[in-house]
């Protein structure tokens, strides 16, 4: 007779890869019924988990091994992305917050921040992406909108509701302002309009609170340590030397004992160019390696290498970047080992 102690005993051999224990011992078992068949539901840590089917398949293994060779096993997954961050009154509702730095610009940052929302959004996530690059707003023309965000009142203040489009939350200056409008604030202007976008807009529930930072290590950054409940940063570089010089720069900015911010890993950018018509080369334009060799000086995870992709570029340039095109199969990538990152951090805290 097969019972739910057999089965749990089966599935204690099975580990999480990343976190290294076992589904049982980590909570991941719910919903589990015996009868003609054995099913269960297996909870994951992200939406985005690249082990999902080697996990069940390794499920099921166990259980045809140690407790019946020839039942039938049904496993449904599900994902619940716990906080790493306490709750609080600033952001209530976020689970992760995670930053997108660079020391310099022109490095693909907020490509990279805007295809990473709609990475995980496709994957099931709710997120959000806050355009934080006050001088150079972005967001509004790569997910072609223009509508200005609603307002409601809060007590005495004026709460701001971000716009949605393509499933994820937007916040940008540019929605408040013409196009192509020059914006002409000094810094205190710049950090006070940065704390009413995390403070006083109504982000609602998310699993990501995606944050895309001017280059460098200005105002907007020293807000963002001193207000936002910060889960890391993910550094953006491109192979050259230049920027690999200003990403250091950045990267020692966060690791400063009075900042101590987490470097969640590297990405490495423009990595190689690879033509319609040779899909098996890959041209390295701005040399080779940097982001990992950059990883390594700091002790961080390297996530992954980013095409030069003109296909990507137009999308993007005329507002038409969805969750479900191909071009994002390599930001997917990045956006599942970030999210593998950001679930064991969760753990081991």
């Amino acid at each position: 007779m097969i019972t739910r102690e057999s089965v749990l005993k089966a599935l204690s051999h099975v580990d999480d890869p990343d976190l290294k224990k076992d589904l049982v011992t980590l909570g991941m078992i719910e919903d589990l019924v015996i009868g003609g068949d054995i099913s269960f539901t297996l909870v994951l840590t992200t939406p985005a988990c690249p082990m999902k089917d080697m996990m069940v398949n390794a499920c099921k293994t166990a259980i045809r091994m140690m407790v019946d060779p020839n039942i039938e096993v049904k496993v449904t997954t599900t994902s619940r992305v716990k906080g790493s961050i306490p709750l609080s009154e600033t952001l209530p509702g976020v689970k992760h917050v995670i930053a997108v730095a660079s020391g310099k610009g022109g490095v693909g940052k907020s490509t990279l921040s805007a295809s990473l929302a709609l990475a995980l959004s496709g994957l099931g996530a709710k997120v959000g992406l806050l355009d934080a690059d006050i001088y150079g707003p972005s967001v509004p023309t790569m997910f072609g909108v223009s509508s200005s965000p609603e307002m409601y009142m809060k007590g005495e203040k004026q709460i701001m509701i971000p716009v949605e489009s393509k499933g994820v939350k937007l916040l940008s200056i540019g929605l408040m302002t013409a196009r192509g409008q020059a914006i002409v604030w000094r810094g205190p202007m710049v950090s006070s309009a940065f704390r009413q976008f995390v403070q006083d807009t109504d982000w609602g529930d998310l699993d990501y609170l995606i944050i895309d930072l001017p280059p460098g290590t200005g105002d907007v950054q020293l807000s963002l340590v001193q207000n936002v409940p910060l889960t890391g940063v993910l550094m953006v570089t491109t192979p050259q030397e230049m920027a690999l010089t200003d990403a250091r720069r950045a990267m020692g900015m966060f690791s400063m004992e009075a900042v101590n911010k987490k470097i969640l890993g590297v990405v490495e950018n423009m990595s190689y160019f690879t033509p319609e018509d040779a899909p098996d080369k890959k041209y390295r334009l701005f040399g080779e390696g940097g982001g990992s060799l950059l990883s390594e000086e700091y002790g961080v995870p390297f996530l992954g290498e980013l095409p030069l992709n003109p296909a990507l570029m137009k999308l993007i340039d005329e507002g038409r970047l969805t969750a479900d095109a191909i071009e994002l199969l390599p930001y997917r990538q990045v956006a599942g080992a970030l999210a593998q990152q950001v679930s064991m951090l969760q753990i081991t805290k």
